[in-house]
């Protein structure tokens, strides 16, 4: 007999949710736009509201729909392809770029400031931070308690007072848009927001959302959707709150740090000048809990999915994701992330054809004769893509700077267009495939 959540239960699923998003990114960059985009911040926010809260909502909505994992999501590709795909999103958006990522950033945001930039002190934070990660991962069943119940509405409040403050005391007046902003706001918000890799965040939790409810003793599937989506849809409202306001804060503070070349340094600034001292400590603290939270389910999530094809048990990966993650997370924030964008830069076109098309399954004869033709062609001009964002981008021919929306970084998404109508046209000419084929 499957169990109902409880209203209080089906909030913390959505905190929850909503913790595991917020990483330090979400929180760094949006008010770099703010200040980029000046007046026109809200022409910017529209279409980063766009690729960082409605597609990683989507992503989560088309996961409850089947059940939680990217490897369910993914059958019209082929069992090989999948498994593929979803490898290289954990490894992505795991021990490879994002969980070193979150020990990264908490460092230079909350340590680096008193201790300095060296390598010393980070490998010191580092063994510390992961050995936390660690310890809380290795009890998964316990994440909706741990994260649900305690660490993620912290962190809901630190940031509703972050966000309170960034709307009441604003700490000086808009400077004109800068850069793309003054031309296409509403482009440049989108790609930015694209940029934040939220989708594949969202790839990579559906599982943990749906495991948390299992482990209250959920089993119906159509109640397990259904407490899926509504976290998905609580987390995304939040996503929304938290970006609107940092976006008023960097629009704001202007005149502070007219030349800040990252959103850690116009929080700083915004936070040191409304709060004074005790506002850098409080703000340390937010990121490290933002991060913390994040760290821990990336860490499960990883987990339990390479627990399904490796002869290793889930605490045995626990503690080997969380050593490489250490490891990788010394190399310091500039290298990684360096190295992280031309690579995330190439995977995330797919996996957003992959999502989006996952709502259409029903219009078409053969899944398999649309998915993966729109996910190869997304795939190889989100690698050029990839590659003009690397250090090879004198590669690249001329010609590739004049496909279309590759201004804008959305080279893919005209060629996966065309293929999508081409595939459409040939999928209702040939009609069902016949079934004799299977047998």
């Amino acid at each position: 007999m499957s169990t109902r959540l409880t209203n209080k239960d089906i909030l913390a699923l959505g905190f929850m949710t909503f913790a595991l998003f917020v990483g330090a990114g979400n929180i760094i960059f949006p008010p770099m736009v703010g200040l980029q985009a000046g007046h026109d911040v809200w022409w910017a926010a529209a279409g980063f509201m766009i690729t960082a809260v409605g597609l990683p909502v989507m992503t989560v909505i088309a996961l409850a729909r089947v059940g939680g994992g990217v490897d369910a999501l993914s059958t019209p590709i082929g069992r090989g392809a999948g498994i593929l795909l979803a490898t290289v999103c954990y490894l992505a958006v795991g021990p490879l770029f994002a969980t070193p990522r979150t020990a990264t950033v908490s460092f230079e945001v909350g340590i680096a400031p008193m201790t300095g930039d060296g390598p010393l002190p980070l490998l010191i934070y580092s063994v510390i931070y992961f050995a936390l990660v660690i310890g809380i991962s290795l009890y998964p069943g316990r994440l909706l308690d741990t994260v649900g119940h305690f660490l993620a509405p912290l962190k809901m409040v630190a940031l509703a007072a972050l966000g309170i403050a960034a709307v009441l005391w604003p700490a000086g007046s808009p400077m004109p848009a800068v850069d793309a902003y003054q031309t296409v706001p509403f482009s440049s918000g989108f790609v930015n927001g694209y940029l934040t890799m939220d989708t594949l965040g969202a790839l990579v939790f559906g599982i943990v959302i749906v495991n948390a409810a299992r482990s209250r003793g959920v089993t119906d599937a159509k109640l397990l959707t259904r407490y899926t989506v509504l976290a998905g849809l609580i987390a995304g409202l939040g996503l929304m709150l938290v970006y609107l306001s940092l976006f008023k804060l960097g629009e704001n503070s202007a005149s502070l740090v007219p030349d800040a070349t990252n959103g850690a340094i116009i929080l700083h600034a915004y936070v040191a000048h409304t709060f004074g001292g005790i506002g850098s400590f409080f703000l340390g603290a937010l990121i490290f809990i933002a991060c913390m939270v994040t760290a821990v389910g990336l860490t499960c999530a990883c987990a339990e999915f390479f627990a399904q094809y490796l002869p290793l048990s889930y605490k045995t990966l626990v503690f080997i994701l969380g050593l490489f993650s250490m490891l990788v997370s010394n190399l310091g924030l500039s290298h990684l992330i360096q190295i992280s964008v031309p690579v995330l830069t190439a995977i995330y076109p797919p996996c957003i054809a992959l999502v989006v098309l996952s709502f259409t399954l029903r219009w078409w004869n053969s899944t398999t004769r649309i998915v993966a033709p729109v996910m190869v062609v997304s795939l190889v001009f989100g690698i050029v893509d990839g590659i003009k964002a690397s250090a090879f981008a004198d590669l690249m021919p001329a010609w590739t700077a004049n496909l279309p929306l590759a201004a804008q970084g959305l080279a893919w998404l005209p060629p996966s267009l065309l293929m999508l109508v081409l595939v459409g046209i040939y999928d209702k000419i040939s009609g069902p495939r016949s079934v004799t084929a299977h047998q």
